[in-house]
């Protein structure tokens, strides 16, 4: 069916128009702040909310245009440029950062079904038509505003709207699930190997090291010791020339959150030297470590385990990590990809990277070469690594096929939307 093409400005309300949010929001405020959402808080149609700062009450009121009611659609324009979701009721009172873009809606208009267009292929097409490739997009206020909608009638609205949300509710399931294989698999590592309590652990005695008392047989060894090599990551171009000839499908530090449940749809295909794939390429064992990112290490730090999976969702083609991550390759025979993965996000969570971190113009960066320098791990001896991979690598194998699962959901769900608005599925609605 042809709908009518709309532009989201004119879809909004007359006294709220599209517009960002805090440009300054200072220091945070734990006991009487407002909570605020940015840019990347915003991903996949959903909002971090246990993530959420806070800015002080005077700095909100400055900001009285994105004060948030509930309802309205609010858009990643850099972090996750052009992922947008639906603020809950919840957040009534909350505000926006300088990174997220606020649509609010007026009567008679499905917030869902505006998401879930603008989450499409088309939509997000639409969107980004006017940009150009880039290690950093940026969504201008301009491009959102003149974004253009097909808008059938309000049933037909919500009718969609609630067959695309049933799909999400069975990718939010496998993510539950992915998320819990997840918190085994750390629990295992820190009752393991930070709290030594591993199997047989009562017939060890203590001994001396640089990192305290450890398990006597065990030793003590940098991270540098752990890896057969590391290596930063390319870039590429977006169009082959006489020296960029070889495709490469390249996962950013943005990708790296929802990669590891193979979340690839986004991963922007670049051409590369020869030179550069030969030296770069990934294979199923190494891991990604992301090497700079947003304002106060949002991203520094985090790591992905690359499966045999995730390279299979791309295809035959080449795969490398982009420019701002670290490629890594454990030594198999010493610690192991699962082993030092888990070492990695440990050290994530525990804040132990935070003493590397260099802020520079409002980009965190990392003392790559220094830190797995000077950091240091316990290495237990090879049985018991062996135990622990034997125990751990099917958890990591299941998040993998739900990850799969995930993503052929999402690509049934923007394949049906087209369908859905061209009239091909035929829809039974309520009357409004």
């Amino acid at each position: 069916m042809d709908w009518p093409l709309h532009r989201l400005e004119d879809l909004t309300e007359p006294d709220r128009p599209i517009t960002y949010g805090v440009v300054k929001p200072g220091p945070e405020d734990l006991e009487t702040g407002v909570k605020f959402v940015r840019g990347g808080d915003i991903f996949e149609g959903k909002l971090a909310i246990e993530n959420l700062r806070t800015i002080t009450p005077a700095i909100s009121k400055s900001y009285s245009r994105t004060l948030l009611s509930g309802g309205e659609l609010v858009m990643s324009l850099v972090g996750n440029p052009g992922h947008v979701a639906v603020v809950p009721k919840s957040l009534a009172g909350a505000n926006l950062a300088r990174q997220a873009g606020l649509i609010a809606l007026r009567n008679g208009i499905d917030a869902d079904f505006i998401k879930f267009y603008l989450m499409s292929p088309q939509g997000r097409a639409e969107l980004f038509a006017q940009m150009t490739g880039s290690v950093q997009i940026v969504i201008n206020l301009h491009s959102l505003r003149t974004v253009r909608v097909p808008l059938p009638p309000l049933p037909v609205q919500r009718r969609i709207a609630g067959i695309l949300s049933a799909y999400d509710e069975l990718m939010e399931n496998s993510q539950r699930r992915i998320r819990l294989l997840e918190a085994m698999a750390r629990a295992l590592y820190r009752e393991w190997f930070v709290h030594f309590r591993f199997p047989g652990h009562e017939k060890h005695p203590r001994v001396a090291s640089p990192l305290g008392d450890i398990p006597q047989g065990w030793e003590v060894k940098p991270l540098a010791s752990l890896m057969v090599d590391h290596i930063g990551g390319g870039w590429g171009k977006e169009t082959a020339d006489e020296d960029h000839t070889e495709p490469s499908w390249v996962i950013r530090g943005t990708d790296i959150p929802d990669a590891r449940s193979s979340r690839v749809a986004d991963v922007p295909h670049r051409f590369h030297t020869v030179s550069n794939l030969r030296t770069r390429r990934l294979q199923a064992g190494d891991i990604l470590f992301e090497v700079s990112g947003g304002s106060k290490g949002q991203s520094v730090g985090r790591a992905l385990l690359v499966t045999p999976q995730l390279l299979s969702a791309l295809g035959d083609e080449s795969v490398i990590c982009a420019s701002f991550c670290k490629r890594v390759r454990p030594d198999a025979g010493g610690y192991g990809s699962e082993l030092l993965y888990l070492s990695f996000v440990e050290g994530y969570e525990s804040g132990e990277i935070e003493q590397f971190q260099v802020q520079s113009t409002g980009i965190s960066n990392f003392k790559w070469t220094e830190y797995i320098a000077k950091t240091e791990r316990v290495v237990p001896p090879a049985p018991l690594r062996v135990s622990f991979r034997d125990r751990v690598a099917p958890l990591f194998s299941q998040i993998a096929t739900l990850g799969l699962k995930i993503q052929n959901l999402r690509r049934t769900r923007d394949l049906l939307l087209p369908r859905l608005l061209s009239g091909q599925v035929e829809l039974k609605t309520e009357a409004a």
